[in-house]
């Protein structure tokens, strides 16, 4: 998520920040990766001329692929090649991938690391991906109430809200819902997400008025989990009044609306957090600073 930096403290150059010629030892083989590193590479692309938006993009992608890392944050040679499956597996499409490691691989080459970075590019999807819009969703759900679709809304509104896969409806049972949470698999982990108290109050009722009481929430008449196919064409049916195109009524889009909406709120979170703890310095400065005069921050045009 991109954040924007403000200076606090004491200010280093971007050429201060550069890793040691130690990191371009060819035969080391791995490589720790820090904010500092992260923050040092940016500031060099601004300085060489790179659009602020494509610095910002850079931010994102590094944030990620730091997140992404173990505790100790080291990237050996294989390190880039498990982040392209993770991200893959997360539902990203080829070519969004493909900038994730094209900001990672500019790094590695800033670090003067580039046995490690990931040569090869994924072949790009067909034609750009649909991407359903927050308005848009909230139609589908109106249309959904007024047709009286209960099931429906409540598909729309199960990956929208809780961002799994279609392959994952058949964990949505009764006995997950009333705890509150629900199994997911990403990178090959097994994790579990919350379910919003919303959903799952209607989810519930839904169940009880079924007389579900363990189980799938989502099936047949007969008992039976939904197919692929029938979620979807589900879903679909609700386009046409809801005046949204009928490519974007999947599950796909929905979960890419989830995870576009949490990284936009996450993004805004840091952003707060950032700006708070700016203003914590300054007050600080200004009752304790060494002189007169120095109580603001320098902000700096770095994005992280």
């Amino acid at each position: 998520m991109a954040i924007l930096l403000t200076g606090g403290g004491e200010m280093r150059s971007p050429e201060a920040l550069k890793p040691r010629e130690t990191h371009r030892t060819p035969n080391w083989p791995g490589a720790e990766l820090s904010m500092e590193t992260i923050r040092a590479y940016l500031a060099d692309l601004s300085g060489r001329g790179r659009r602020k938006g494509t610095v910002q993009m850079y931010s994102a992608k590094l944030r990620a692929l730091y997140d992404y890392l173990p505790p100790d944050k080291q990237i050996s040679r294989g390190t880039l090649a498990a982040w392209r499956a993770f991200l893959l597996e997360a539902g990203y499409s080829p070519s969004t991938v493909n900038t994730h490691l094209s900001a990672a691989n500019g790094l590695m080459e800033y670090m003067g690391r580039r046995d490690l970075q990931l040569v090869g590019q994924l072949e790009a999807d067909k034609g750009l991906q649909p991407e359903l819009s927050r308005v848009e969703y909230l139609r589908l759900l109106q249309a959904a109430r007024i047709l009286e679709k209960e099931r429906t809304y409540l598909l729309v509104k199960i990956f929208a809200l809780a961002g799994i896969r279609v392959g994952e409806l058949p964990q949505v049972t009764v006995e997950r819902v009333r705890a509150g949470r629900l199994p997911v698999r990403t990178g090959g982990e097994r994790r579990y997400v919350p379910l919003p108290a919303c959903l799952q109050g209607e989810l519930l009722d839904y169940a009880r008025r079924q007389g579900l009481t363990a189980g799938p929430v989502f099936c047949t008449r007969n008992g039976k989990g939904m197919s692929r196919t029938q979620v979807t064409e589900e879903i679909q049916t609700l386009c046409h009044d809801a005046r949204v195109e009928e490519e974007k009524g999947t599950p796909r889009c929905l979960r890419k609306l989830y995870l576009a909406t949490r990284a936009e709120v996450e993004r805004g979170v840091r952003l707060l957090a950032e700006q708070s703890y700016e203003r914590m310095l300054d007050t600080e400065q200004l009752a304790a600073g060494w002189a007169e005069g120095t109580g603001h921050s320098i902000h700096k045009d770095v994005y992280i």
